[in-house]
Order: structure tokens, then C-alpha cells, then sequence
């Protein structure tokens, strides 16, 4: 079996120098990108050829490159984090693309992540959302229970740890044609719901997530399922229905 070559490829580019600029897509051509490489490696060998030209680098987040911190958010050929699946942009290899693609390249678009230089994005709304209600009360510190002295489910604590593995990282609001937050609100809910510890706050904090939600400006969900697809950690779409549901117990609670 013959081994893939290096590739030469066209980039297309969003380039926007600060918040208020208009931004614009700009061509570039890399040459001699290796399969095995990963993406963000490929946009470093840009960076390190527009440095050396002189040029200002794209700037793009990434942190971890290891997808568990889903700072390295790309919507890339018109898919959130590339054409793979289950995979975050810094997971993704160039074997997915061949010699003389044109990529597109664009920063997540929605009203509620605003650009701040071109394929950067402001996310800290995410940060509001968990921090109107995305705790728990119950003393961890100096007083912790043994891990058996509570008991749950397998099925609860699959549950959970399923919704727990949501890394923030945008891609079902990037996604959504209406740049709904549902399926990262709801695996955050339904992660503490779930479990004994989290049922404390469970009406407060539903109530408020998804109050600040709004207030952030996203979108509403009409279960198109397109965020589940492009999760690239598979959060389900039943998470959206436990907090559809823990939104009503805590809305008719609070209104009795």
C-alpha cells in the first residue's frame, strides 16, 4: 500500500483585525502538507510562512490539542470542527482532505460569539451560563462522603457522566441554523440533575441557565438534531428533553 503524499492546498480565510472590522476571506496557498499532520499543525506551517514574510499570522485558538478543552473551534468546509466525526479541529488530520483542496476556514457565527480577530471568538457567554446556576451547594471539602454512601443508578451515573462530558466548545451553537445553545445548557442541567448531589439547586439552577441563555441572545431549538451530529463528544439530544422537563417541574413549582 503506497503512502499519501504531501499535499499542496488552498486556504480561504476570514481575516478580521478587530471587532469592529468588516473582516474578509483571503486566499492563501500552503505546499508540502503531510497526511499525518494534524489541521492546527498545518496552520502553524501558514503562520510560521506569513511570519517569516512579514505578514501578520492568522490567529486561531487552541490550548490543549489533545480535544478536552474545545478552544480550538473552526468551522471548516461549512462543518463545525471539519468532516470527521466525534473529533475536535485539533483532532482532525489533513489524510481527511486531498492534494488541491480549496479549504474554507471561518470563525463560529453567531450573534452570541462575537469575532475578536479573525478565527477568535468570544465564548464567555458560555462562562455566564454555567455561572448563573452550574454548581452545587453540597460541601466537598474537609467532609466528603465515600463514594458508596450515596447510592445511584448505573444508569443515572452513565447518564451523567455522558452529559459531563460536554467541553463548551460551541460547536452545536455554530452549527444550529439558530445558533441555539439547547444541547450545551442541557447537558450542564442534566449533568447535576441527575446525580443526588446536584438535585439541591436543581430548580434554581435550570430556571437561571436558561435565563441567561436568553439574555445572551441564542437562539431556540427546533430540533433539527444537526447539533448532535457535529458534537464532537456525541452529547445526545435526550439532554435537551430532561431540562425541557426540569424547566417545567421548577416553572409550575415556582408559580404554586
Amino acid at each position: 500500500m503506497s503512502e499519501k503524499k504531501d499535499m499542496d492546498l488552498t486556504l480561504k480565510i476570514w481575516r478580521q483585525k478587530d471587532a469592529q472590522d468588516k473582516g474578509q476571506m483571503v486566499n492563501y496557498p500552503v505546499k508540502s502538507i503531510s497526511p499525518d499532520s494534524s489541521f492546527l499543525e498545518m496552520l502553524d506551517v501558514l503562520n510560521e510562512d506569513l511570519v517569516n514574510k512579514g505578514d501578520e499570522p492568522v490567529a486561531f485558538d487552541h490550548d490543549c490539542r489533545e480535544g478536552i478543552c474545545g478552544m480550538c473551534s473552526l468551522y471548516i468546509n461549512g462543518e463545525a470542527h471539519g468532516p470527521d466525526r466525534k473529533v475536535t479541529t485539533c483532532q482532525l488530520h489533513m489524510r481527511k482532505f486531498k492534494d488541491g483542496d480549496t479549504i474554507t476556514i471561518e470563525p463560529w457565527r453567531a450573534n452570541a460569539f462575537p469575532v475578536l480577530k479573525d478565527l477568535v471568538v468570544d465564548r464567555s457567554s458560555f462562562d455566564r451560563i454555567q455561572q448563573a446556576g452550574g454548581f452545587i451547594s453540597v460541601n466537598t471539602s474537609g467532609n466528603t462522603q465515600d463514594a458508596n454512601a450515596i447510592p445511584i443508578s448505573k444508569i443515572d451515573a452513565d447518564n451523567a457522566m455522558d452529559a459531563a462530558t460536554c467541553i463548551g466548545c460551541g460547536a452545536c451553537v455554530a452549527t444550529c441554523k439558530n445558533a441555539s445553545a439547547m444541547l450545551f445548557v442541557s447537558a450542564k442541567v442534566a449533568q447535576f440533575s441527575l446525580l443526588p448531589q446536584g438535585k439541591v439547586e436543581r430548580k434554581e439552577r435550570v430556571l437561571n441557565m436558561v435565563h441567561q441563555m436568553d439574555l445572551e441572545g441564542f437562539g431556540n431549538c427546533t430540533n433539527t438534531g444537526a447539533c448532535e451530529v457535529e458534537c464532537p463528544k456525541g452529547i445526545s439530544l435526550e439532554n435537551i428533553a430532561i431540562m425541557n422537563t426540569e424547566y417545567l417541574k421548577a416553572s409550575i413549582s415556582k408559580k404554586a
